[in-house]
């Protein structure tokens, strides 16, 4: 591997992994900001590279770059395509309410996600949130993109089979109302958006001023009747905090307190305490 571009994200060690697989030009998407893709597309022309190789790269490549190749270029993909094109396969996933996705070895156009598929490989998406869903697609995506970057180094190329576009789906980062949950909701569904948010951004919830983040939930076994939907309660022992649902409540297991500097992370026993606290003052009238 004579070139390695690496993505706009931290982590100690990235650089020297790239030069330990055999890079010979390393490029950080962090260090070039905004001339990343003009140095990408001169150092490519210069060193003409027989494949183009991603692993979940974000940015959209140009048919331009893509043409320095002499085999073109392939890239991994979150999902099981043509679902889920787009940059946030993970939340979509989720929050569409999916059984199973996985990852897709494709090759790259200068559009989003639509090459001819090469390789996939399916995973059951269980109870897990989206942070938990993407590191559970690391290695089987590394393996598939491997074997198929073997294949082209023995000169046997794998073959393609083309999308079906009539059961293509879209996975925009989400935006809006996607970043909250309806409590008039089932449980479940308001579950599921907990799940696709976590653990950032997270669901926004505010108690009576009191605003929180919260990261993890689950079915709550008891809650009051007379709540409704979107209302809160501080009930049971040890202390729980439940939100009513459209048909039942959830109950907080993780969220953060957010101050102006920084969040504080809680349990579920601690937001309780957090929130009995605030309500008691407020009672009080301090």
């Amino acid at each position: 591997m004579r070139i390695a571009v690496l993505p706009p994200a931290t982590g100690p060690g990235r650089r020297r992994l790239a030069r330990a697989i055999g890079a010979q030009n390393v490029l950080s998407a962090n260090e070039l900001g905004a001339r990343l893709d003009e140095r990408v597309r001169a150092t490519l022309e210069r060193e003409r590279p027989d494949l183009v190789v991603s692993w979940f790269w974000t940015r959209r490549l140009s048919k331009a770059v893509l043409a320095r190749a002499r085999f073109g270029g392939i890239g991994a993909h979150p999902s099981l395509l043509p679902r889920h094109r787009g940059p946030d396969p993970y939340f979509w996933s989720i929050d569409s309410g999916d059984l199973e996705t996985g990852v897709t070895i494709h090759r790259l156009t200068e559009r989003y996600d639509d090459g001819a598929v090469l390789a996939s490989s399916r995973l059951a998406i269980g109870d897990r949130d989206a942070w938990q869903l993407a590191r559970a697609l690391d290695r089987p995506s590394l393996a598939l993109l491997r074997a198929a970057v073997r294949s082209f180094e023995s000169g046997t190329p794998p073959g393609g089979v083309a999308q079906d576009e009539a059961r293509a789906t879209l996975a925009p980062e989400p935006s809006g109302d996607e970043l909250r949950v309806d409590f008039r909701w089932p449980t479940e569904r308001a579950l599921r958006r907990v799940r696709a948010l976590a653990p950032v951004p997270g669901v926004p919830l505010s108690i009576e001023g009191l605003e929180l983040v919260v990261t993890r939930a689950r079915v709550a076994e008891t809650f009051p009747q007379a709540l409704e939907p979107g209302e809160a309660a501080v009930v049971g022992e040890p202390k729980v905090l439940v939100l009513r649902t459209g048909d039942g409540a959830l109950a907080v297991t993780r969220a953060f307190f957010d101050l102006e500097t920084h969040g504080i992370p809680l349990s579920g026993g601690e937001t309780a305490e957090l929130v009995e606290r605030h309500l008691a003052r407020l009672r009080a009238g301090m």
